[in-house]
């Protein structure tokens, strides 16, 4: 099991940065950690994803060249810089943790066992 717990989100402008953090506590090794958002009325949908081993990391091409995951392995923290933020970048962010894989299972929700509990991302145009 692991503990997640997400933070950093807000109200931005157009055009502007925010960066979420995820803080993981319990097993972590060979896992994967990736982020997900939700908007109102539309299913939850993949974002990005990192490796805790090795680092590798996943985007969805809605967010390639504007979002960046990264981790801390010394401070068990992932972290979602988000740049160039555009108003359908607004939904609620998840952090989520789940047994690596290499498949196309990393980009799908059913690929993570644990949730945190969402953080809130608005971007006013």
């Amino acid at each position: 099991q692991v503990q997640l717990i997400e933070s950093g989100g807000g109200l931005v402008q157009a055009g502007g940065s925010l960066r979420l953090s995820c803080a993981a506590s319990g097993r972590t090794r060979h896992i994967m950690v990736g982020w997900f958002r939700q908007a109102p009325g539309k299913e939850r949908e993949f974002v990005a994803t990192i490796f805790w081993n090795g680092g590798s990391s996943y985007y969805a091409e809605s967010v390639k060249g504007r979002f960046t995951i990264s981790r801390d392995s010394a401070n068990n923290t992932v972290y979602l810089q988000m740049d160039s933020l555009k108003s359908e970048d607004t939904a609620t962010y998840y952090c989520a943790a789940g047994v690596q894989t290499t498949t196309i299972v990393r980009r799908l929700t059913r690929g993570y066992d644990n949730w945190g509990q969402g953080t809130r991302v608005t971007v006013s145009s």
